[in-house]
């Protein structure tokens, strides 16, 4: 009994490291789908000439809804950055981030939703980096102009602009609110196989890019390979 007990534990302390990890690569090459498809849609979803401008792209795909009634909507997801003096060159590897956004999800009308932000600033990146992070409170966040109002917005003051994909397809620039974001230290350490934090991964460039994050990167490459 005894041993069969003992093996147990070996098997499950073996099973553990490796469904985390699959979840990790699962998101990652969400993240990267969820972002090619909004790239796709131009001005109608995430323009171009707002993620040129951006020093870093988060998204969480499928966040949904938690608990009953009103509840809280929470995600997991993957914060981005370009690389260099001053954040100007091709993209970086990927930080693993958490999203708590309230109840926005039942705002937009479905129970799982995608998020692309664009980090415009170095300003406003270094407010990512630096931990746990409330909008509003920590930084400015508005909803990403889209269609023909992304023409002519231009707001220096602005750190984070956001926009959403509802489960029916819907787009939309949607204000996240008081939204928290913080980074996802254990998911890091799965991926990277030690302790890193965000700062590390952008900044110093601790880490090399994971395979399951290599076609996330490559999306990003290929559509701004550099910041203007």
């Amino acid at each position: 009994m005894k041993k069969t007990l003992l093996l147990a534990l070996v098997c499950t302390s073996l099973t553990l490291p490796s469904i985390a990890q699959t979840k990790i690569d699962n998101r990652l090459g969400d993240s990267a789908e969820v972002l090619r498809q909004m790239l796709a849609k131009g001005d109608e979803g995430v323009p171009k000439r707002f993620l040129d401008k951006a020093v870093c792209v988060m998204v969480f795909p499928s966040v949904k809804k938690v608990g009953v009634g009103l509840g809280v909507t929470y995600g997991r997801g993957v914060l981005i950055c370009r690389k260099g003096t001053g954040m100007t060159g091709a993209w970086g590897s990927p930080a693993m981030y958490k999203l708590n956004v309230g109840s926005l999800g039942v705002q937009l009308g479905g129970s799982s939703t995608d998020f692309v932000i664009l980090v415009e600033s170095v300003t406003g990146a270094n407010k990512v980096l630096s931990g746990k992070l409330k909008l509003g409170a920590d930084a400015s966040a508005v909803a990403g102009p889209s269609g023909a109002k992304a023409v002519g917005a231009n707001d220096p003051n602005v750190d984070l602009l956001t926009y959403s994909r509802a489960q029916g397809g819907l787009f939309a620039g949607a204000s996240l609110g008081s939204a928290s974001m913080e980074t996802d230290d254990d998911a890091n350490q799965a991926i990277y196989g030690k302790q890193v934090d965000a700062m590390q991964i952008v900044h110093d460039n601790a880490v090399p890019v994971p395979n399951s994050g290599k076609t996330l990167v490559s999306i990003l490459d290929k559509a701004s390979p550099k910041r203007t």
